[in-house]
């Protein structure tokens, strides 16, 4: 084990050491280093063949950096391949035939690795949403009521505001601003912020809009709404957290306080053992 585990240092130090290497020859020539144009290569063939639901995640993301599904591809491309050696090292310290499934689940973890991190950031980001579609609403609301457009409304709200709902809201008045019709850019901002919150709120708009219906009642209604479906979700969330703690507290809190009382005890008994022994 410790002759494997040396040579597998031994290797990566090897791979470190050309890796430093690459860069100067290729800087010369212009070019990027191989493994870096085959991951690029594996990444943009991949991508034709890649989820059919994998711009919607990056969308729903918030695009980070700009990543398309051609990166995100190469990303877990490239982790697979990174896991691979990782996962022969900790198959060799495992017991067992337990070394076998480490090896295998490894490069599958590091290829599963983005999609779990577009999850979370998609998941941050809905909560930020929702966070702000109550406030961003009411000054929506003011807004309209005060004489602007919906387009122009929103345009100045997410110009006033951060935060991702905002700068959506700034995408859909430069998008009508630039002539895409406003049904088509609600649409789009739906797509990109697939919570039932903005999907409603994208349907009342354009009921609102098709009917002549007033778009401040429309408005304060959405809010309404936003700030009780805010509530209902805070409420489950704590809820969910209880169980979260007490599962901490009995595996955690309570073995480590049984586990200070007992060595007190044990000090206390060893203590007085030495005292009669004398």
């Amino acid at each position: 084990m410790t002759a494997g585990l040396l040579a597998f240092t031994s290797a990566a130090l090897a791979v470190a050491g050309l890796g430093t290497l690459w860069p100067a020859r290729n800087a010369a020539a212009g070019r990027a280093p191989r493994l870096v144009r085959a991951l690029a290569g594996l990444g943009g063939r991949a991508a034709a063949r890649a989820p059919a639901d994998l711009d919607g995640r990056i969308a729903a993301a918030g695009r980070p950096g700009g990543l398309g599904s051609r990166e995100i591809m190469a990303a877990k491309l490239a982790a697979a391949v990174a896991g691979a050696p990782l996962g022969m090292v900790a198959g060799a310290l495992a017991p067992g035939r337990l070394g076998l499934l480490v090896v295998v689940l490894t490069p599958a973890a590091g290829f599963l690795g983005p999609d779990l991190w577009l999850r979370r950031r998609a998941g941050e980001r809905a909560r930020r949403v929702r966070r702000e579609l109550p406030a961003l609403l009411d000054l929506l609301r003011v807004s309209v009521a005060a004489g602007s457009s919906l387009a122009a409304a929103l345009a100045e709200v997410g110009e006033r505001a951060t935060g991702p709902l905002a700068a959506e809201w700034r995408a859909v008045g430069g998008e009508v601003a630039l002539g895409v019709p406003l049904e088509r850019a609600l649409a789009g901002m739906a797509a990109r912020l697939p919570q039932p919150e903005v999907t409603a709120l994208c349907a009342a708009l354009d009921r609102a809009r098709r009917h002549g219906a007033p778009l401040s009642g429309t408005l304060a209604g959405q809010a309404r709404d936003a700030r009780l479906a805010l509530r209902r979700r805070v409420a489950e969330d704590a809820a969910k957290a209880g169980p979260k703690i007490q599962l901490v507290v009995a595996l955690l809190l309570v073995p480590s306080v049984l586990l200070l009382v007992a060595a007190a005890l044990a000090a206390a008994l060893l203590d007085s053992g030495g005292v009669s022994g004398i």
